[in-house]
């Protein structure tokens, strides 16, 4: 009633008109015209916005979108490379790749796996669950759990049912030889990339290259549609070596044999075949397994053929003795007197092991008088006897393609002082490596000439390269055929059935600077004389169980070898002597 009694005249007679509620004036808003027009043009503003958001998501990003949405569930994956095999000369095979797998997991999706399941999985691993636990606690989106899975052990990982947890396809590295290979050969890292010797030296040629192809996965990792391949995988080519398996296994077993026999710290040999300059075996101790790598440590990982240089010693004789015929200073049969077995050089004495009186050129080298190999020395140039060692690859890097291989040293002759000169001409003061003494020794199994050495197989003839002169290579090899003989330092390098030629090395070690009573040990020598086919070096380092001269402690191991390796060439006898004669006290040589 108030309500009615508070309406104007002309309220009330339109309600008593019976117009609609809505058409009341009371409810009419009074609003100014600006006003509605900006509430009107932001509502067209927004309007204007919410399009072009859509015409630049739809238009300008789509290729952006695309991809972040693929990228939640389209990935690409790696379709490994067979890696290519490395074999012998004969298709032996050395290195392969064996298919296995590598098991990783999307943690977040583990983190509600049964405990027990978890276990099972922890022990298929061969890891604790600790261990294990510690993987999965990771932020990241995706943590390898072990690689290189055997294919039965990664099956049985899958049979388990964890979500988040699956397996990829790789490859393992196999050597069948093992040890015996091993610094040859060497191996890969669990990426299948090569890490030492052959494997490293020759990456590129071995991996090939991965391919790749998209695919669809679900939330869980599983493979739900394969879109396209990208591009296919490019295998490995094979590759193969110029060792021969059955010589390589004949070297590693004599100079493990002898390292036992004599309680050496370590040892290495090296054959070479003279017609091709090709590396028929290489063995070095202490070694390591390459399949199994987890105690492998500094002191098995060295090649010591290629990575080690030591005085020579007397096995530098023949090239000083060499020098002297090429330069016509002396003949084969020219006598020098060596009495009374020592002789001193400015405030230095230097001696032979015997006193020899007067011997021949010949005999010099037969009984390694270092007095004789001095006098010849001095009545040359230094720049003679530098020239002479370094053609012969002495102080400079082998070039075999090899990781690791040294140079050695050889001082510059314009510092050498005359006691200096005649050291060196006995293998004192200079350093190579086992591989370098090998090499050097070709000019005198080729009759003058050294050709490069070679790793992989050729099947081209190589050229050679002119030291000296083939009458006197003759001269020498006849020389170093009576230092291997009854008469000489080596009687125990004799082959039965065989003519060889070689010299002794026995060298004292170096240690801060001042030579020490360690020793080394070596030999290098060719067979047969009359057709040189395989030159063949020993060292053994440190020999500690009574002996250390040259020509009983690496002459034996040279011998067996050769015998051997000669068999297994087929190659024919040169000689019908098969009585050994080696003296009851044998002539040591000179250090």
């Amino acid at each position: 009633m108030k309500r009615l009694a508070s309406m104007s005249s002309g309220q009330r007679v339109a309600a008593a008109k019976g117009m609609p509620f809505a058409n009341s004036p009371v409810l009419t808003a009074k609003l100014s015209a600006g006003r509605s027009r900006f509430v009107l043009f932001v509502m067209f503003a927004a309007l204007l916005a919410l399009a072009g958001r859509a015409i630049w998501l739809q238009g300008m990003s789509k290729d952006f979108l695309q991809k972040q949405g693929e990228s939640r569930y389209v990935r690409t994956l790696e379709l490994p490379a067979t890696r290519g095999k490395i074999m012998d000369r004969n298709g032996h095979v050395l290195a392969s790749s064996l298919p296995v797998k590598a098991v990783w997991a999307i943690p977040e999706d583990v983190k509600d796996a049964p405990e027990a399941k978890l276990l099972e999985l922890a022990k298929l691993l061969g890891m604790s669950k600790r261990d294990l636990d510690k993987k999965l606690d990771s932020d990241k989106g995706f943590v390898y759990l072990k690689r290189q899975v055997e294919n039965d052990v990664a099956d049985a990982v899958i049979k388990l049912g964890i979500d988040g947890i699956q397996t990829r396809k790789e490859y393992k590295r196999y050597y069948p030889e093992g040890a015996a290979m091993a610094h040859v050969v060497g191996f890969t890292n669990v990426e299948d990339v090569g890490q030492e010797s052959m494997e490293l030296a020759h990456q590129k040629i071995l991996a090939g290259v991965a391919g790749n192809r998209r695919v669809i996965k679900d939330r869980l990792g599983h493979i739900v549609e394969d879109v396209r391949a990208i591009r296919e995988p490019q295998d490995g080519k094979d590759l193969t070596l110029s060792l021969d398996s059955k010589i390589q296994h004949i070297a590693f077993t004599q100079l493990k044999e002898a390292v036992e026999a004599h309680k050496a710290k370590a040892a290495g040999i090296v054959v070479l075949d003279i017609k091709t300059g090709e590396v028929l075996a290489l063995a070095n101790l202490p070694t390591y397994n390459p399949n199994d790598r987890r105690a492998l440590t500094g002191a098995q990982l060295r090649n010591r053929v290629l990575t080690d240089t030591f005085e020579p010693g007397s096995v530098m004789k023949p090239f000083t003795v060499a020098l002297a015929l090429e330069r016509g200073f002396v003949k084969p049969e020219t006598h020098i007197q060596t009495a009374p077995g020592k002789m001193t050089i400015g405030t230095a004495t230097i001696g032979d092991s015997h006193a020899h009186g007067v011997l021949t050129v010949e005999q010099v080298i037969e009984k390694s008088s270092n007095i004789g190999t001095a006098k010849m020395a001095l009545q040359m140039q230094p720049q003679e006897m530098w020239e002479m060692f370094t053609s012969v690859g002495f102080g400079q890097q082998p070039k075999i393609g090899f990781p690791g291989a040294v140079a050695g040293r050889v001082r510059p002759y314009a510092s050498w002082r005359p006691i200096e000169q005649a050291t060196m001409s006995y293998g004192h003061g200079i350093s190579a490596s086992l591989l370098q003494v090998a090499q050097s020794y070709m000019i005198f199994a080729r009759n003058g000439d050294t050709v490069p050495l070679s790793f992989l197989k050729t099947s081209a003839k190589p050229i050679g390269q002119r030291v000296i002169s083939e009458k006197t290579a003759r001269a020498m090899r006849k020389m170093m055929e009576m230092a291997a003989g009854p008469g000489g330092t080596a009687p125990k390098a004799q082959v039965p059935g065989y003519r060889v030629a070689g010299k002794t090395g026995t060298a004292h070690k170096l240690a801060g600077g001042k030579y020490v009573n360690k020793y080394i040990a070596s030999f290098v020598g060719f067979a047969p004389v009359s057709d040189p086919r395989l030159i063949i070096a020993v060292m053994v380092d440190e020999p500690s169980n009574g002996k250390h001269f040259g020509g009983d402690v690496a002459a034996p191991v040279f011998a067996t070898v050769t015998a051997n390796a000669l068999r297994a060439l087929n190659v024919a006898p040169d000689t019908t002597k098969t009585n050994i004669v080696i003296p009851a006290q044998g002539l040591k040589e000179s250090i």
